[in-house]
């Protein structure tokens, strides 16, 4: 059950992230994203100043990970998808080591409202 939800989550962030081909302008774009999500996360966990630099760290690395996943495993999906996976996974460890017990149960709440809501 657990593995569902963790691929459910993958899917809303890669759907989240749209998936695109790294080019000159898409570091802003990236980091415009890696922006937005962050705000998003803050408004839901209450997110100190140092967390919010280091977790906007986190989601640009992430996101940039994910484009460079997405432009080399374009024509192997069930690669492209373990390693997605993979990366959601160590996104999730990463978060978990940055944030506290409360704001992880706020996250965790705030996927699990955003999954009921994006499957209607």
């Amino acid at each position: 059950m657990k593995n569902f939800f963790a691929c459910l989550s993958l899917l809303v962030v890669v759907n989240a992230v749209q998936p695109v081909v790294a080019g000159p302008g898409d570091q802003g774009k990236a980091e415009a994203r890696a922006t937005q999500l962050t705000k998003q996360l803050a408004q839901k966990t209450q997110l100190s100043e140092g967390q919010y630099v280091r977790v906007r760290q986190l989601n640009l690395r992430m996101i940039t990970e994910m484009q460079e996943l997405q432009a080399s495993l374009a024509a192997d999906p069930a690669t492209l998808d373990k390693k997605l996976a993979e990366l959601q996974s160590h996104y999730e460890w990463d978060l978990t080591a940055i944030i506290g017990p409360r704001q992880m149960v706020a996250y965790n709440q705030s996927r699990i409202n955003q999954m009921a809501f994006s499957g209607r």
